[in-house]
């Protein structure tokens, strides 16, 4: 035999899933233990005290006049009118039954016995009795403990199943684990404590008569909510004033380090719980098809007990076929136990009623509204986390059971649902991480000798990098929530800001900062969406670099915005896949003065929009697969500088063209595949850098070197065998560089070129070097590193000016120059480095 423990176990939950059961499943729960109990009582009690007790019917003896006996009847007591006789057994068949008189009660002071003589024996008693429990007693009486005790296991199992379903199970024990953190999360605290702040500021101001605060501001814990529109400027048209008040609320207070990692980690937890949840409606199902099973049990049992409770009666009328054995047809029978099952029933029917009346109410709940959408409506209009988002399928269901037990774990749930909420966490954390102190060590001086802070990968702007009012440059890199707050007017000395995939959020008062004082920017991004709209706004911006995909897959059109806000701006720099030059770009003719495009491979093919860039005096088209010189440069009268690196042009004969270009002075065709220079070079005569490295050239045409104005010459890295004699007019010529040909020897004439610094004549096949190099007083740099020398020309030292640090070349051969050659050279270099100290 079970106990009640045994059995109650069934019902038995994780003490945490209480949180999942509505009252109606408490009452349930407690009816089934009612009903166990009823169940239990009732078995036990007919396990230990149910008997049927029978007599026969005399009337059924089949030959009752004669004293003859059946056969193995036994003897008996009777009477026989005022005499008690003792009837003995026979012991033969024909033998007749002895009656033996006893002496008259009266005789002995008894009273005289009365009843019916049944001529059976004590074993036959029990042997009837046994036989009519079987045959007489109905079926329900004998097995209704048994019944109820199973209908009372199934509703229980049915009733917990889904917290103990395996696919259910896992996500419920997640949910709870993941609700009960986040209930009682120290952060969860202070956001709703900073909610209640905020609401008691706003019903200060509301009373004293303050103003509100402007819609057009959004304080952190409004960040990223529908309504606002501070943190990023949406349209061009906006207008901004500078003269609205700033109301801050109160600050939260700094959560130690160990509080702040554990809320993160349950932002993401919540995050990725909602993500698998979502996905599916399991539980739900689960659940309503547990309470569908329950109603039909209920109507079963319902049905079929009602029916039965007549039929447990008293006593009953057994014919249970055994004359033979006892000379009895009919016995009358009495059940000792049927008031207390009947009873029994009666309850056990009372509470089944009672039970499904719950499960009804419960199948009203879930099919009265929708269970797998939930809405923090009221959290929103409560708190000041206006961005929570509806939940659905098993998220919110779950929510709406967590609701019937307390209303209060779904509010403070969806603090982490909230991306303003982490934002806020992350904002926190970042400031009591990233100091001041921290913030400038950070800090260093780059090439132009400015001070630059470049932070990558945090999880926001820390506030204490507008209190470093002498930075110059501020790089953020992959922060995903960079905000710029009315805190960098303190910045003054800020020039230059750069976003490397970086979707900033400004503040008006910082954007109208920007707007005045800001003088350079750098943005990179993926999709030209990702521009922040408040750039086109800033009239003062000198130079503006974008690097990123500004061509859109499902529209050919340029995806920037108008820039005729952008005044001031004198350079621009676009690093993408254009396929042709932006229209709007055209915006900027009147003042653009510096064009930069870098493709990435990508074909360009319509710069007609140049035509109108007539200020352009710098213009730089970079990888754009071009084959030829664009007619289109030819109408930029102002031109001064032409870039036209990494392209594939073969040909240069348009170069004529350029000779109406009357302000170009440098011309950049470096990395190219031209093969030849035209004759036509010579009249391009104000050229004064002239870049034709990494080409195929293998021979210079003598009017190249009638460009007297030519100071800058690079033809590295061709194929060029020669150099021709008439390298010698060029007496400007400061930088040649012939590194990487195939030049054997070097002419007398280019020593010539008295203003020559900068000579590179490495990785050729120079045999030996003239002794006129000594003639280039000016050199400050020689490259020789890389040809076929045995040794160097004494003249060296009447370079004053050339360092060993800027002598390129092998030290065997440098060792082979005469000592006060080499100490020349050297005291040269410790002078100038003692100098430079």
């Amino acid at each position: 035999m079970f106990t009640l423990t045994e059995v109650a176990s069934l019902n038995d939950i994780q003490p945490t899933y209480r949180i999942l059961k509505p009252w109606w499943d408490v009452f349930m729960d407690y009816l089934g233990i009612v009903m166990l109990m009823v169940a239990i009582f009732a078995g036990t009690m007919q396990l230990t005290k149910d008997q049927v007790v029978c007599l026969p019917v005399l009337d059924s003896w089949q030959d009752s006049s004669t004293t003859q006996r059946p056969p193995g009847t036994a003897s008996g007591i009777g009477t026989r009118g005022n005499q008690v006789t003792l009837t003995a057994a026979p012991t033969s068949k024909d033998q007749p039954e002895t009656v033996v008189p006893f002496p008259h009660s009266a005789a002995i002071g008894q009273p005289q016995p009365t009843g019916v003589k049944t001529n059976l024996d004590f074993q036959q008693y029990v042997f009837v009795n046994q036989m009519c429990y079987h045959v007489a007693l109905p079926w329900y009486s004998k097995y209704f403990p048994y019944l109820a005790l199973i209908h009372t296991i199934v509703l229980m199992v049915s009733s917990n199943f889904w917290f103990k379903y395996p696919k259910t199970s896992s996500k419920i024990e997640h949910f709870v684990s993941i609700l009960g953190k986040c209930f009682e999360s120290p952060w969860t605290t202070k956001a709703l404590s900073e909610t209640a702040c905020e609401d008691s500021e706003e019903n200060k101001q509301r009373l004293t008569g303050a103003p509100s605060l402007p819609k057009h501001f959004s304080t952190s814990s409004e960040e990223g909510s529908p309504n606002q529109s501070t943190p990023m400027l949406a349209k061009s048209s906006v207008k901004f004033s500078t003269e609205k008040p700033v109301i801050e609320v109160p600050s939260m207070t700094i959560l130690d380090k160990k509080d702040g990692e554990q809320a993160k980690a349950l932002f993401e937890k919540v995050r990725k719980f909602r993500a698998h949840v979502e996905d599916s409606d399991l539980i739900y199902k689960l659940y309503v098809a547990q309470t569908v099973i329950k109603t039909f049990k209920f109507i079963l049992i319902l049905c079929y007990t009602s029916t039965f409770v007549a039929s447990i009666q008293f006593d009953h009328d057994c014919e249970p076929n055994i004359k033979h054995l006892t000379g009895y047809i009919k016995f009358k029978c009495t059940h000792n136990m049927a008031f207390m099952l009947k009873k029994l029933l009666i309850s056990y029917i009372a509470l089944i009623c009672v039970y499904g009346l719950v499960c009804i109410h419960t199948l009203f709940w879930l099919f009265r509204r929708p269970l797998k959408e939930y809405s923090f409506e009221k959290v929103r209009e409560e708190s000041s986390f206006s961005d929570i988002p509806d939940v659905k399928n098993d998220f919110a269901f779950l929510l709406h059971m967590v609701d019937q037990y307390d209303q209060l774990y779904s509010k403070r749930f969806g603090v982490f649902l909230s991306e303003v909420s982490e934002n806020k966490l992350r904002e926190i954390s970042l400031n009591h991480e990233w100091t001041f102190e921290k913030l400038r060590q950070h800090v260093t001086r780059n090439s132009q000798d400015k001070l630059e802070l470049h932070l990558f990968m945090l999880s926001g702007v820390p506030d204490a990098v507008f209190e470093l009012t002498d930075l110059e440059i501020l790089k953020l890199e992959l922060i995903p929530e960079a905000r710029i707050t009315a805190k960098i007017s303190q910045m003054i000395n800020l020039q230059e800001l750069h976003f490397y995939h970086c979707p900033a959020k400004v503040e008006q008062t910082a954007f109208s900062f920007l707007r005045d004082h800001l003088r350079c920017l750098h943005v990179k991004f993926t999709d030209v969406a990702e521009i922040p709209t408040w750039v086109y706004l800033l009239k003062n911006l000198r130079e503006l670099y974008l690097v990123g995909n500004l061509n859109s897959e499902n529209n050919k059109m340029i995806g920037l915005e108008s820039l005729r806000d952008l005044r001031h701006l004198k350079v621009l720099h676009l690093k993408s896949n254009l396929t042709k030059i932006p229209t709007n770009i055209t915006d900027l003719a009147p003042h653009l003065v510096k064009l930069v495009v870098h493709n990435d491979g990508t074909k360009l093919l319509v710069l007609n929009s140049l035509k109108k860039m007539m200020n352009l005096s710098d213009l730089e088209l970079h990888n754009c697969e071009l084959e030829r010189i664009p007619h289109a440069i030819f109408s930029l009268t102002n031109l001064q500088e032409l870039d036209l690196k990494s392209n594939n042009i073969r040909t240069i004969e348009e170069v004529i063209s350029f000779q109406h270009l009357k302000r170009l002075t440098c011309l950049k065709l470096w990395h190219n595949k031209i093969i030849t220079i035209p004759q036509s070079i010579s009249h391009v005569k104000n050229l004064e850098s002239l870049y034709l490295s990494h080409n195929k050239l293998e021979s210079l045409p003598a009017p190249l070197f009638n460009l007297l104005k030519l100071r800058y010459l690079d033809l590295s890295h061709n194929s060029i065998v020669v150099i021709p004699l008439e390298i010698g007019f060029l007496q400007n010529l400061q930088h040649f560089a012939i590194t990487g040909n195939k030049v054997e020897v070097v002419p007398k004439q280019l020593f010539k070129c008295t203003k020559l610094r900068t000579l590179c004549l490495g990785h050729n096949c120079i045999s030996s070097l003239p002794e006129k190099i000594g003639q280039l007083v000016q050199m400050t740099h020689l490259e020789l590193k890389g040809n076929c020398l045995d040794r160097l020309p004494t003249q060296l030292g009447q370079c004053r000016l050339l360092r060993r640090n800027c002598l390129v070349v092998e030290d065997h051969l440098f060792d082979s120059l005469p000592s006060e050659v080499k100490e020349s050279i050297n005291q040269e270099t410790n002078v100038t480095f003692a100098n430079g100290i």
